[in-house]
């Protein structure tokens, strides 16, 4: 076996996928880390050359544990499972579902240290309780990335150039997740119904169709003058696994959808209220970063947001009753105070560089280095590490192609196949 002093990142991201924030995530440890760094992305399955590596330290990242089956495949969880002599570290989000599932994992890999969004205070009642994770780390969903940095710069609109007084993209989360979560969907809804005669601008949608994605998300943000906005996770921490399952036998097995004509007042009562807010999980979200880096104002529900934002420094605080609306509706008309609370966001959290990724990172390098272990590594080494991974996930991307492509009938099928056949002996496949 190789023994490699760096670290290998696993995570999932399908080709077609528009989540830049997951990316960020990701390019961040490279960008960032102290050690080097090399990502594999199981959407293009086991790299072959990965089975006779071994580094440092493992970091399995968030993305790969989205939905249950997790995106960790059964290769990559025997590889992780053999490599006993590296320091295995979980980034987790979206800690509110699976817990049975997630904890089996952890244990079943052995992985030594948790980055999760729980408060410390909860940890007792989380992962100290119901497995044997040695370290847990409190952070934040997001950083700012030098990509929100620059799109920010690129795509900025002076406040006369702007044609939306108050934006909002949401959706409807579905009841299972409690009354924080349905604010997403509440507080686009209610401010239309509420404000949509007051002559203001608004450009607010609350369906699944209607998102944005990519630059044309940052393109929408910065022609908004204000926009509104939540405190990101739930209220319902289904730490017991009774919820979603009681949740998904209404739903004839498909709890991730809106249950049709049935009332979520009427879910809270019979499922829900008994296992609201026992653990709380709410924090900022990167969309308030964004809005920070493109010098937006905020209007936000009331909430903690991580400590982070500060309501009339940072925001314009929103009650959930919509009582104050007139008074937000003032301020938000006042030009010069809507331009201070967007230029202290993006100076105390863009500008200052205090959530930049790399104090993140930085965290995750101490750690590694109070263990004794050593960013060094020679430099020929670790091209030829990269170049051998690299090489291995081309390979076996192409391999699925072929076999995929083998069993169609499509024109020319009969010409490319001994054009095709020389090319893929010389790569082995």
């Amino acid at each position: 076996m190789d023994k490699i002093r760096g670290i290998l990142l696993i995570y999932h991201h399908p080709l077609k996928s528009d989540a830049a924030t997951i990316m960020d995530h990701v390019k961040a440890f490279g960008e960032n880390s102290s050690f080097r760094v090399w990502t594999i992305n199981t959407a293009l399955g086991f790299p072959r050359a990965l089975k006779r590596l071994r580094f440092s330290a493992i970091v399995l990242h968030y993305s790969l544990f989205g939905w249950y089956p997790f995106s960790l495949y059964r290769p990559f969880f025997e590889y992780v499972e053999k490599s006993r002599e590296s320091y295995k570290v979980a980034f987790f989000q979206d800690e509110y579902r699976f817990w049975p599932e997630r904890t089996a994992l952890l244990s079943a890999l052995d992985v030594h240290c948790v980055y999760t969004l729980v408060e410390p205070q909860h940890f007792a009642d989380t992962y100290e309780k119901h497995c044997k994770v040695r370290r847990l780390v409190y952070n934040l969903p997001a950083y700012v990335s030098a990509d929100m940095v620059k799109k920010g710069r690129e795509v900025f609109k002076l406040d006369s150039e702007r044609t939306v007084d108050i934006g909002y993209r949401g959706r409807q989360p579905p009841y299972y997740l409690g009354k924080g979560a349905q604010e997403k969907h509440l507080i686009g809804i209610n401010f239309l119904k509420r404000a949509g005669s007051l002559g203001l601008r608004l450009d607010i949608e609350t369906e699944e169709e209607k998102r944005i994605y990519g630059t044309g998300w940052f393109e929408f943000l910065a022609n908004c003058r204000a926009v509104l906005g939540v405190e990101a996770g739930t209220t319902i921490f289904d730490i017991d696994n009774l919820v979603r399952p009681k949740y998904s036998e209404l739903c004839n097995g498909n709890p991730d959808l809106v249950l049709p004509g049935v009332s979520f007042s009427e879910v809270y009562e019979s499922i829900l209220a008994a296992h609201e807010d026992r653990i709380y999980y709410r924090t900022i979200s990167a969309r308030h970063f964004e809005a920070a880096a493109l010098r937006v104002c905020q209007i936000l529900f009331e909430g903690k947001y991580s400590g982070v934002l500060i309501p009339m420094i940072h925001y314009i605080p929103l009650k959930k009753d919509f009582s104050n609306l007139a008074e937000v509706i003032d301020m938000f008309g006042d030009a010069a105070l809507r331009k201070q609370i967007a230029e202290n966001a993006y100076a105390d959290l863009i500008a200052s560089g205090k959530y930049n990724y790399r104090h993140l990172i930085g965290a995750l390098d101490r750690d590694l280095l109070d263990l004794g272990i050593t960013p060094d590594i020679d430099v020929t080494e670790a091209r030829r590490i990269s170049r051998l991974v690299r090489q291995s996930v081309i390979s076996h991307f192409i391999k699925k192609a072929w076999y995929s492509l083998r069993q169609r009938d499509f024109p020319g099928r009969n010409i490319l196949k001994p054009v095709a056949k020389p090319i893929l002996k010389k790569l082995g496949i």
